[in-house]
């Protein structure tokens, strides 16, 4: 037994994320925000590729959102908010969406769109 499944779907997703990080790049006027999502936590950031800076962060690891608001999804939510107003506090309303080579589906999704609703646009 060479490979296990994890290995494979994490070596699968590493190969979409490059595939995808081919053709998105964040710049300082349209920075990429780059998410995360593990089976337990999610998280994002707001990344200036060409600085190579971390504008703004946030995730489900946050002492204050360890409590949990009500599921994957909430949380999700949670944290495209979050990440949203940390983004408008340093001048950033425009974003490139870096889904990681994950789906564009549940929580991922749920971010996104709490994103969106927060004022970020892409």
């Amino acid at each position: 037994m060479s490979s296990s499944v994890s290995t494979k779907r994490r070596e699968l997703r590493n190969r979409r994320h490059v595939s995808v990080r081919k053709r998105i790049s964040g710049t300082a006027e349209r920075p990429r925000l780059a998410v995360f999502r593990s089976s337990r936590h999610i998280s994002a950031q707001v990344i200036d590729d060409v600085e190579g800076r971390t504008l703004a962060y946030a995730s489900t690891m946050e002492k204050d959102m360890k409590s949990g608001t009500g599921g994957p999804l909430n949380d999700a939510g949670e944290v495209g908010r979050r990440l949203a107003t940390r983004a408008r506090e340093v001048g950033v309303d425009t974003v490139v969406f870096d889904r990681g080579g994950f789906k564009y589906h549940g929580r991922v999704a749920a971010l996104g769109d709490a994103a969106r609703e927060a004022g970020l646009k892409f």
